[in-house]
């Protein structure tokens, strides 16, 4: 299933939109009532909110092909599929702030993002239209034993690493507009230090095995390099004795 709307610890949308309007009401807008353009200012740059995580590791470590035991195919299959879940939930929880009216285009920083059908043809969309296609396109591979084989001794079809990397590019897509459109209403939930861990996990992985473009991902590299690096430890509290 995707795009599903779940109550986060019964949180009302009555709670959630007037959290999301403290926010927004610091914002500029224009005199039609639509939101300046987000180029304005990267807010998901600003320190208070990318020293936010939930976790603290070495993501290289994480995402690194276990052992060579585990067939790297195995490995692509499972790691796909958990992003997928788990960025499908991340959207989830700011799905009913991205409509046809506030997103009329699937948007990231400077770049509009066309859907492409599997006859090649272009189509424009709104943000959630584009969104529940790359869901639905996921999930049907996901899910096709030809393709990502959950019996012992199946093997993958020669077209695989090709499709994992076409999943994953549409994937970034997704995670760049929350980024873009969406940052404020997930600050306003406090879900940015699972966002950021999600994203910097995410291209980790995908840099690991070559899986998308870097001339894809460059319009988020200011983020990414952020996020990617490692966060500074702690400061001990040192006691002084008089």
């Amino acid at each position: 299933m995707h795009s599903q709307k779940t109550p986060r610890n019964g949180l009302s949308c009555k709670m959630v939109l007037q959290a999301v309007g403290k926010v927004l009401r610091k914002s500029k807008t224009k005199p039609n009532g639509k939101k300046a353009p987000a180029e304005e200012k990267k807010h998901y740059l600003e320190p208070e909110y990318t020293k936010v995580r939930v976790m603290d590791f070495d993501l290289k470590d994480l995402v690194a092909l276990p052992t060579k035991e585990i067939d790297l195919n195995e490995w692509l299959a499972s790691s796909t599929t958990t992003f997928f879940n788990l960025i499908n939930l991340q959207y989830s929880t700011i799905s009913e702030f991205c409509t046809g009216d506030t997103c009329q285009a699937m948007t990231a920083c400077n770049t509009i993002y066309y859907w492409y059908d599997e006859r090649g043809k272009k189509t424009k969309c709104t943000a959630p239209q584009y969104i529940d296609l790359v869901m639905t396109f996921v999930q049907k591979l996901v899910t096709d034993e030809e393709i990502f084989p959950t019996k012992y001794g199946k093997d993958f079809p020669n077209s695989f690493e090709s499709l994992v990397k076409k999943v994953c590019r549409y994937l970034f897509h997704v995670l760049a507009h929350i980024y873009w459109a969406h940052f404020k209403e997930t600050v306003a939930l406090e879900l940015q230090g699972h966002l950021n861990t999600l994203y910097a996990h995410f291209i980790v992985f995908v840099r690991e095995f070559n899986l998308i473009d870097p001339k894809e991902t460059c319009i988020m590299d200011d983020l990414s390099e952020v996020l990617c690096a490692p966060l500074p430890p702690h400061p001990h509290n040192h006691v002084t004795e008089r």
